[in-house]
């Protein structure tokens, strides 16, 4: 058996940094992500006036309740989506103050519009400087009263997400009723942290579509980061591949992120799966199954079954997962254009992608600057030696040493099978 320590979750690295900025007190987080994605919303935290204190394990944040202590602020969110989509959120709670936000041209791309144009329902004077909907924005900050709102968070979860972490500090609270939501396990890790800050959200409505976030603030806390479920999968599907067992601590019976159902999947293709109260393992005999399944909820993990999908023994049908069409690129495209320079016979929909069984050879991958891209290939490279990535470097928003750490994993696997 091999064990692997999975990096810190993106997602709870981000939400934690939020919720400490804007808790009363100094909050503590252990074992955060340290990636291009996190250093940057640190240092759009600082930007905006808040302390970071930096320590190997751990990250301190001074938290300001009233929002950001600057005034002024230019931010350059990177290619972060959670950072451009939750400090423009927390700068317009500020009492009074002008932000400007921008970002990478990749992020420039993606959109901002179902959130920007709730915050200006809620009376906030806020500008996209050169496409509507899109970043570089500005936000004239007098606070926000609250109030009702109507959200389509079907192209993101993101939108909910900025938007309940938003509601403790507005004068009169939100009710937010969503009329459609995507990746919907992540919103359970917002209202689960929301809950460890202090604030505990109330659901109703025909199916728990209601969202009544009370105003009022958070609370500091000491908060350990689980690691990285999204991350995590490329081991998985390595080990279901190879006929291995990996076993990643810190992942088990409790864990927030919804992305560990990827191990479900892989379940039905034929792996072994067992999960504990602080550990998930993955093994199998190297024989998969093909499945059509329903990726709606786990949509990240979608290119790493993409991957995957040739070595099955029947086709592989992914659907409901046309969100993942506005991510880092076109996912489905990526993952597709790809396959096909591999030799792979893929079919793809608006919203699905059918990969068949083949044999695969050796190609340049085209990443499209998508650290998924590249992290999910390089699982269909432990059985086609010779993959290559046009942007091998793209894996540094999330994971900087992926590439070493997984060739280690590899020779692993080499040296049993040998």
């Amino acid at each position: 058996m091999t064990v692997i320590h999975v990096p810190g979750s993106k997602s709870v690295t981000a939400r934690a940094l939020f919720l400490a900025a804007v808790a009363d007190g100094t909050s503590t987080l252990v074992r955060p992500l340290c990636s291009d994605d996190t250093e940057g919303f640190a240092e759009g935290l600082a930007r905006l006036g808040y302390e970071v204190v930096k320590e190997t394990d751990r990250w301190r944040i001074e938290g300001s309740p009233t929002g950001p202590t600057a005034t002024e602020a230019d931010v350059h969110c990177r290619d972060g989506a959670t950072t451009a989509r939750f400090l423009p959120t927390l700068a317009a709670a500020a009492a009074s103050g002008t932000y400007r936000f921008d970002a990478s041209a990749q992020m420039r791309r993606r959109p901002l519009a179902p959130l920007t144009e709730a915050l200006r329902t809620l009376g906030v004077d806020l500008h996209h400087e050169v496409a509507e909907g899109h970043h570089p924005l500005r936000i004239a900050a007098s606070g926000i009263k609250g109030g009702e709102l109507t959200l389509d968070a079907g192209e993101s979860s993101q939108y909910l997400t900025a938007l309940l972490m938003l509601g403790p500090l507005t004068a009169e609270g939100l009710r937010i009723t969503v009329t459609d939501l995507v990746s919907a396990p992540y919103v359970e890790i917002t209202l689960a942290m929301m809950r460890d800050f202090g604030v505990e959200v109330t659901r109703d409505g025909r199916g728990n579509n209601v969202f009544t976030v009370p105003p009022g603030g958070y609370r500091a806390a000491t908060y350990a980061i689980e690691p990285d479920a999204s991350t995590a999968s490329y081991f998985f599907a390595a080990a279901a591949l190879t006929g291995q067992e990996v076993t990643v601590p810190g992942l088990g019976t409790d864990a927030l992120q919804g992305d560990l159902r990827f191990v479900d999947v892989l379940r039905r293709m034929g792996a072994d799966v067992r999960i504990t109260a602080d550990s998930t393992t993955v093994g199998s005999r190297g024989a998969l199954s093909g499945l059509t399944v329903n990726m709606r909820d786990i949509s990240d993990t979608m290119p790493t079954l993409a991957a995957l999908a040739p070595f099955a023994s029947g086709p592989v049908r992914i659907e409901d997962v046309g969100n993942t069409r506005v991510k880092e690129c076109d996912r489905l495209d990526a993952c597709a254009e790809n396959l096909r320079r591999m030799g792979v016979t893929v079919e793809t929909g608006p919203d699905w992608i059918e990969i068949h069984p083949g044999a695969p050879r050796a190609t340049e991958i085209a990443t499209h600057g998508d650290h998924r891209i590249v992290m999910s290939f390089a699982v269909a490279g432990l059985r086609v030696p010779g993959i290559t990535y046009d942007d091998p470097g793209c894996v540094r928003k999330t994971y900087p040493g992926f590439h070493e750490e997984f060739a280690e994993f590899a020779g692993r696997i080499s040296r049993r099978s040998s």
